[in-house]
């Protein structure tokens, strides 16, 4: 099992090129957000771009239209409803992010599917929370785009339909490799089964355990498998960056919360970017 650690985050993350625009950083579309759920894709968007995405879409039910210009006027948004235009569209974009917030009534079904059937393979597809819920419940065809899921434990168990007892690294690296996509399985040490390895996060901290960091998660992920050289290496740093930031945090407040852990991202990829011998 390899560890994933500042040393080898610090050889992956770069200083950005002079000569370079926000079309160089990634397109990002993030799908999810009921009229319950707005906060979750909100986050999962402050996630992203506080990341560094260079252009993120939102589509939401309208009703978070004015919540998510109000904290993140750096969003684009759509109304999840109008599948026409978003199967339109859905070709623009490098990375899809789907679930949170999402719900699993019969729209998040459908727009699911628009994800699974015209996803194409140089895009990423990152499947969350209401998402996975979906996916595990019904037989969609697998997106023909690089795959991640980012299930808890509960999660994890409605994918493989196996009690959490009853899985162990191998088998669930066995599942990882069945579903052809790359697993973050979120927990107190977080693993990350990606083909043959198995990464294990060092950091984090009860603190963390707040409503929203797994959209926070799932939405840095996403926000980085735009820049970064390959999908893994964005997984890692953002699970990293995540659980080292919100450890950091915590050494001085008794709760974090992900809107706190989103708005430090762009300072630590600063730190990490900035030299070889990095202390950090």
């Amino acid at each position: 099992m390899k560890k994933i650690t500042p040393k080898v985050i610090c050889a992956w993350i770069k200083q950005r090129e002079d000569e370079s625009n926000k079309g160089d950083y990634g397109r990002v579309l993030l799908i999810g957000g009921n009229e319950r759920l707005g906060g979750a894709i909100i986050m999962a968007a402050q996630g992203a771009i506080y990341s560094g995405a260079g252009l993120v879409t939102v589509a939401t039910h309208p009703v978070n239209r004015s919540a998510l210009h109000a904290r993140l006027p750096e969003a684009m948004c759509l109304d999840f409803n109008d599948t026409d235009y978003l199967m339109e569209v859905l070709p623009q974009f490098d990375t899809i992010l789907i679930g949170p917030g999402l719900g699993v009534n019969e729209t998040a079904e459908q727009l699911l599917e628009l994800v699974c059937e015209y996803a194409h393979a140089e895009q990423r597809v990152v499947i969350d929370g209401d998402g996975i819920t979906l996916y595990a419940s019904q037989n969609f065809k697998k997106p023909d785009a690089t795959l991640i899921f980012t299930p808890h434990r509960k999660e994890w168990e409605r994918l493989t339909h196996m009690e959490t007892e009853n899985l162990d690294d191998m088998k669930n690296q066995d599942f990882a490799t069945d579903f052809d996509a790359i697993v973050v399985l979120k927990d107190h040490r977080t693993r990350v089964y990606i083909g043959e390895d198995i990464w294990q996060n060092i950091y984090g901290t009860p603190a963390m355990a707040t409503g929203g960091m797994g959209d926070t998660l799932a939405g840095m992920i996403a926000g980085l498998l735009g820049q970064l050289e390959k999908p893994k290496h964005a997984v890692l740093t953002a699970v990293f960056l995540h659980s080292y930031i919100g450890e950091t945090l915590a050494k001085k407040k008794y709760v974090v919360l992900p809107t706190e852990v989103a708005e430090q991202i762009p300072y630590y990829l600063k730190k990490f970017s900035e030299t070889d011998d990095n202390p950090y």
